[in-house]
């Protein structure tokens, strides 16, 4: 593919709810410019860029897909980005690369969540955009209510600049409402004609409602407007490229991907309306050593800027880096800074990529999207630039884990593979976390969703054969007591030679909760040896990190070694420290223990409509609400707690209850008693367990 200037490319996300049909609609797009020979399809998994396995098997994106194209002398650079919840960092990264983006609408379904979500996305990073109402050809589809709730959802500077020609079965055309022609679509083929004589009314009105929004952000065309003159086509193309641009218009198209129609007008519509990488504004970027920021206009001969926006990890290749270069020009072969980590980083060969499939490319300059294997320090959201002139352009902002999981591995083989497979996920997936409980000593595994964190466990044993088992994580429950009591710890053995003695009286008390654990000497004449007294206090937590009822470490305290005696031959440190253990499990037993369980605090922000469904839930998950907070744009924060054991699926269960629109935050709070039925399931099944496992051992 040759090179083009920045003028002459467009870039351009691909987002939606899941399932609108945005890869069909990329492999169309690439079918009609010629890049590809024969149009795939997703249901058969022979789609471009639903290329992995794990798309191929489920039958959707789970991964951010590139696909350049050539049309009318313009490159450009499809992002095809997942629609469903769980893989949002994808989405963030490709919307991160593009200057504009194109959101797809099901003709049938309407504004859904997914829709909304993504609007904001492409909102926080200025995208200029246009509607594409997909599937047209499917029963029940209707334009003009996915119009309407468009409006009403995103306000009016949505506007139509086509109109279906039929719907559902009957749906063959497109009017075009700048040119006010008809596209018929026959076997792959366009013909233009008259607009159908039943629809001339209809393109009327909303021809007239174009030129209403192109005269709001156009004072010429206002002025023309109000004195009844007639628009020029021109003129039409020239508004609606400044107001697309600009943001203050957003043009909607339809057709039906997997029927290839109405594809070729899409085509069209983005090189003539969607801005090239030379018309964005200047971009943000920062100087390493000051913090300060400036802007810099893009350009071929600028300072080298480039943003790594996504990387693969490839058993075989190594990484590869997708990136965008936003300045200057990058060359394989070049040594570049990572100006992120203060790295020298050497450039190989640079590749242009179309899904699986990669194309050597010299060069690639500013506004042009590329690839490169093998580099050695730099990690997605990364900055390249030349050690002459540093700067960072601003990172990828992703969103916090909302699920975790516990991982195991099944062999002592899939253990060895199982951290560095795990470095190379959280490389390619920086929404991934990865950390070791110590209070359960279990690796967790946290992400966007069950579903995400399910593909990554099966992505790790596909790629680098590290089989793991994937199961909710284990609460950290604590002990404690709720009295005080005093105990003799006794320990004397006698085995012919020198024996073992030791002797202590404990005394146990509650702590205030979080205070942790208190060791109080209070020996007086010596009846227990200095030297001895260490083990004692040693004894002691290793029995609180046994536990009492149900085998969970003892927190909150306070342990009082105040008499004992010893034998001047048989006593030993060893000694004393099982004496400790058996006086302080004497005492508990007596001190009225319990279990504690953590507590949560939630953050939720939901719509309006779903607080009562919210707090129901959160109800009959033994939680409290704290307090609400709405927000005044119909949405409504809801602080509340509740006990961890009831809130490990709580991203599944506020997207069942929200329909997907709630977001929550959540972060250990304190620990409470647990219920005493719920203690007596915890103490039953910890006894469960220890004898499975001494039949096992």
């Amino acid at each position: 593919m040759k090179s083009y200037k920045m003028d002459k490319v467009r870039n351009v996300v691909l987002i939606s709810h899941g399932g609108a049909g945005k890869t069909s609609l990329a492999e169309a797009m690439l079918f009609d410019a010629g890049a590809i020979g024969r149009l795939g399809r997703v249901d058969d998994g022979t789609a471009t860029l639903d290329f992995d396995p794990d798309e191929i098997k489920r039958r959707m994106s789970v991964n951010l897909a590139i696909a350049p194209l050539e049309w009318r002398e313009t490159k450009i650079n499809i992002i095809d980005t997942p629609g469903y919840a769980d893989f949002v960092g994808e989405v963030l990264e490709g919307i991160r690369a593009a200057d504009a983006a194109i959101v797809v609408v099901d003709a049938v379904a309407g504004v859904q969540v997914g829709t909304e979500h993504t609007w904001k996305y492409a909102d926080e990073q200025k995208l200029a955009r246009l509607v594409f109402v997909n599937r047209m050809d499917r029963e029940n589809a209707d334009f003009v209510k996915a119009v309407d709730e468009l409006r009403e959802r995103f306000g009016t500077k949505v506007v139509p600049i086509q109109l279906p020609i039929g719907q559902a079965q009957s749906f063959r055309g497109v009017v075009d409402l700048v040119v006010q022609q008809a596209y018929m679509f026959e076997d792959g083929k366009v013909t233009v004609g008259p607009i159908p004589q039943d629809m001339q009314d209809m393109v009327a009105t909303y021809r007239e409602r174009l030129i209403e929004g192109l005269a709001e952000v156009d004072d010429d065309l206002m002025t023309k407007y109000l004195e009844g003159e007639e628009l020029s086509d021109e003129e039409i193309r020239t508004a609606l490229h400044t107001g697309v641009r600009s943001g203050a218009l957003v043009p909607v198209l339809c057709g039906a991907a997997t029927a290839n129609r109405g594809i070729q007008p899409l085509l069209d519509a983005i090189v003539a309306y969607l801005p090239s990488p030379a018309e964005r504004a200047e971009i943000e970027v920062i100087d390493p050593a000051t913090g300060n920021t400036s802007k810099l206009q893009a350009s071929e001969q600028g300072p080298l800027a480039v943003l790594v926006f996504k990387t693969l990890a490839d058993p075989f290749v190594g990484k590869l880096s997708y990136f965008r270069v936003y300045s200057g020009t990058l060359r394989s072969d070049m040594h570049v800074w990572n100006a992120t980590r203060q790295k020298d980083e050497r450039i190989g060969q640079l590749f242009t990529v179309r899904g699986k499939t990669q194309e050597p490319t010299p060069q690639v300059t500013a506004g042009d999207i590329g690839a490169v294997a093998k580099l050695a320090e730099t990690l997605t959201g990364d900055t390249l630039c030349s050690r002459e002139h540093p700067l960072l352009l601003p990172p990828i902002k992703f969103p916090p884990p909302v699920f975790s999981a516990a991982i195991e591995p099944k062999t002592k083989a899939d253990l060895d593979r199982l951290g560095p497979a795990l470095a190379r996920m959280q490389e390619e997936d920086p929404t991934i976390h990865v950390h070791r409980d110590p209070d359960t000593g279990q690796t967790i595994v946290s992400g966007l969703g069950e579903a995400h964190v399910e593909i990554m466990a099966e992505r790790m044993k596909r790629k680098f054969g590290a089989d793991v088992t994937v199961e909710l994580p284990k609460v950290p429950y604590r002990e404690t007591i709720r009295g005080k009591a005093r105990k003799q710890g006794r320990f004397k053995r006698q085995t012919g030679g020198r024996g073992q003695y030791g002797d202590t009286w404990l005394r146990v008390e509650p702590l205030p909760r979080g205070a942790g654990y208190q060791f109080v000497d209070e020996i007086v004449g010596g009846v227990v040896p200095q030297q001895y007294r260490p083990a004692v206090d040693k004894g002691v937590q290793e029995a609180m990190a046994e536990g009492f009822l149900a085998g969970y470490p003892m927190v909150d305290i306070k342990v009082t070694l105040d008499d004992g005696s010893y034998h001047p031959v048989d006593s030993s440190e060893m000694a004393f420290k099982i004496a400790a253990a058996i006086g302080f499990k004497a005492a508990v037993a007596e001190a009225d223990p319990v279990i504690l369980e953590p507590i949560m605090k939630l953050d939720i922000t939901a719509p309006d409509q779903y607080t009562g469904d919210i707090i129901g839930d959160l109800t009959a998950k033994r939680g409290r609400v704290l307090g609400m907070e709405p927000q005044g744009d119909g949405t409504t924060i809801i602080h509340a707690e509740a006990p961890m054991a009831e809130v490990l699926r709580y991203a599944t269960d506020l997207r069942s209850i929200t329909q997907g629109r709630g977001t929550f935050t959540m972060t250990l709070s304190h620990y409470e008693e647990v219920p005493p039925h719920i203690q007596q399931q915890l103490i039953e099944q910890a006894k469960k367990e220890k004898e499975a496992a001494a039949k096992t051992g």
